[in-house]
Formats: C-alpha cells, sequence, structure tokens
C-alpha cells in the first residue's frame, strides 16, 4: 500500500468511526431521554463512580420500578414539569396513604436521577428543585424502644424449637449492643474480641448479599456487656459451628445466613408469647442507644458505638440523657413561693434551693 492509499484508507475508517460514534450517541440519547433510561444511567453511575452500597443501589432501582417510572411513564425527561412533580407528591401522600419521608425519599431520587441527567447533557433544568413540598404534619418525636424487663420477656418467649436458643441469643445481642439486623446476621465469631470485650462491626448481609455496614465508616466496636459475653460463651459452647469464619447466628443445622423475613416473622412471634407490644425489629437498636444515653454516655461515644457517620443522627437519643444542669433546681428556686422561705433572686446559689416538696406544702 502506497502513502497515499495508506492515508485514504485511514481517512475512510476515521469517518467510519465517527459515524459509528454518533450513531451510539443518537441510540444512547434515545434511550435515557425516559425517566426509566435516566434512571438506570444514574443507577450505574452510583455503582461504577460512586462506589455506593450495593443495597442502596438496589433500593434506588425498585423505588424507580415500582414509584417513579409508572407514574412518568409516557412523558420524555425533558417533558416533566415542576406541576407534574408536585402532582406526584400529592398523589403519593392523599391517594396512596404514603408517609410524607416515603415520598421525600422518592422525590429526592427524582432529584439526584435529573441532577445526572442535566450533567450528561440530557436535559436543562431540574424541574424537582422548584417543586413545591408538601408540608409534614410532623415526625412522630417517639423513639419506640424495650424496657430491660420486657427484653428479658422476649428472649423468654423465643419459640420452644431447634432455631429458638439462637432466636435468644440474637435478640439479647441486638438489644444489648444496637447492632442492625444485616449486621447481626453477618456477625463471624473472629469479629467477636473476647479480650477486649467488644464486637467488631466489619460487614452486613442485606437482600441475599453480603457487603459494608449501612454507615460510612468501614468498621467500628461496641463494648459488651457481661450478659452478651455470658450468652455468647454459652452460644459458643452449644453451636456446632465455631470456626473463626462461622457465622454466630447460623442456622443450627446448616450454618448458612439467617433469613431476615423468617427472623422477623419469629421475632413478632416471640412478642406476642410475651406480650409485649409489638414494636419494630430495628427498635431493638433505639433500646440499645437510650438505654446508653440514660447512663450518661456521651453522645460523641454513643456515636462511635452505633456507627453513626453524623453526630445528628446520633443527638436523637440526647433527651435521654441525665439533666446535667440540675433542671428541678433551677425551676424549683423559679416557682418556689416567698413564703416557702426560698429567695427567688438568683439560680446560682446552690443554699438558697428550698426544701423539697417546698412547692407543694406552700400550696
Amino acid at each position: 500500500m502506497t502513502r497515499a492509499m495508506a492515508e485514504r484508507a485511514l481517512r475512510d475508517f476515521r469517518a467510519e468511526a465517527e459515524d459509528e460514534a454518533v450513531r451510539r450517541e443518537v441510540v444512547e440519547a434515545s434511550t435515557v431521554v425516559t425517566l426509566e433510561g435516566a434512571g438506570e444511567r444514574h443507577c450505574r453511575h452510583l455503582e461504577t463512580v460512586l462506589n455506593r452500597r450495593p443495597q442502596t443501589v438496589q433500593d434506588y432501582r425498585i423505588i424507580l420500578r415500582l414509584h417513579l417510572v409508572p407514574y412518568f411513564e409516557g412523558k420524555s425527561l425533558d417533558a416533566i414539569t415542576v406541576a407534574d412533580v408536585e402532582a406526584f407528591m400529592h398523589r403519593q401522600i392523599d391517594e396512596k396513604g404514603l408517609a410524607h419521608s416515603t415520598v421525600a425519599n422518592q422525590v429526592n431520587l427524582l432529584h439526584a436521577v435529573f441532577k445526572t441527567a442535566m450533567k450528561a447533557g440530557l436535559v436543562a433544568a431540574n424541574p424537582v428543585t422548584a417543586a413545591d413540598k408538601p408540608r409534614s404534619p410532623g415526625a412522630d418525636a417517639d423513639i419506640r424502644f424495650l424496657t430491660v424487663e420486657e427484653v428479658e420477656a422476649l428472649v423468654r418467649s423465643v419459640a420452644d424449637d431447634d432455631v429458638g436458643p439462637t432466636d435468644a441469643v440474637l435478640f439479647r445481642v441486638a438489644a444489648m449492643t444496637g447492632l442492625r439486623q444485616g449486621e447481626l446476621i453477618a456477625l463471624r465469631w473472629r469479629d467477636v474480641d473476647w479480650a477486649a470485650g467488644v464486637i467488631r462491626v466489619r460487614q452486613a448481609y442485606t437482600r441475599g448479599r453480603l457487603g459494608k455496614p449501612k454507615s460510612r465508616r468501614s468498621e467500628w466496636a461496641v463494648p459488651m456487656a457481661d450478659a452478651v459475653v455470658r450468652t455468647l460463651d454459652e452460644h459458643f459452647k452449644r453451636t456446632r459451628f465455631t470456626g473463626d469464619d462461622d457465622l454466630v447466628f447460623a442456622h443450627p443445622h446448616l450454618g448458612v445466613y439467617y433469613v431476615a423475613s423468617t427472623l422477623l416473622d419469629r421475632y413478632k412471634d416471640a412478642l406476642d408469647r410475651a406480650g409485649v407490644r409489638r414494636v419494630r425489629f430495628h427498635d431493638l437498636r433505639h433500646t440499645f442507644a437510650t438505654t446508653m444515653a440514660a447512663q450518661g454516655v456521651p453522645m460523641r461515644t454513643l456515636q462511635a458505638w452505633m456507627g453513626h457517620a453524623d453526630i445528628q443522627t446520633t443527638m436523637i437519643y440526647a433527651d435521654y440523657a441525665p439533666d446535667a444542669t440540675n433542671g428541678r433546681d433551677w425551676v424549683n428556686r423559679a416557682f418556689s413561693s416567698p413564703a416557702s422561705g426560698a429567695s427567688t433572686s438568683s439560680p446560682n446559689s446552690a443554699s438558697q434551693s428550698p426544701a423539697p416538696g417546698a412547692l407543694v406544702a406552700s400550696r
């Protein structure tokens, strides 16, 4: 081949390559112009670029498939308006009866899908940004949890079968360490540090997949109460699976992961047999956190034990901490009658505090 022939062949090759690239762009644009295509593009971006947890991306795909895509089906992505987004939110809340927090999660995902599409030049604007969000009636500030007595009743009420002893240990450890369900299911004996007296949280098993815990922290440790140490020690002596890589809460005969749905069913049955109100399994985590807060554990320490990435998440338990300001003394001084002999001029002098019952006596 002469030089001229080679240059001509190279030009033809480049032209064909450019034509193919244009065709691919046209095909790609036609597939992502819908919300379904843009949503999948966003999920792939989370997986490959941002390295988000597989469970999280799976949750997003479920929201897209069940809620967002069916509602906006038939509309191209750039045809979705602010009014459409607002109508979607009202429909989810008013007609389907979903909680405001649930709808907020769906709309946040929609916002993220549009944001990714804007970066790719597929749409010019994000209608979610300008949409008015329905006002929430207010979140339930009450954190549900069990008392120590209720935890003991739950443990005593496990099923009388081969799996019952494993349930008893699992429920107690959940309530006394605050580990999440997936973290408990993934727990292995090498994660139980007997010498240090802690459980090291390294993995979580969710929806059939083993991965990192929900927290951004890759690993943390939770102290074990003496009752947890005794319970785990007895369980270790009883189980057939005692290798470092064996599961702590394995099936007693097969050694495989505990099926989450089965665990929840058995948990609810144990609550019913114990006569304890039905709280979620996740509320055993709240049981640990509120109990620790009530003992005066600093919020930063509790944050580390809970594996929270943000201290604000931990601060929901602050109301259960002891009153370090001696607030009762302050209000007693403020509202004591002069007839009781207490001065209300200064709240700083402990010697001016009225005797117990002074407020009641003055009435």
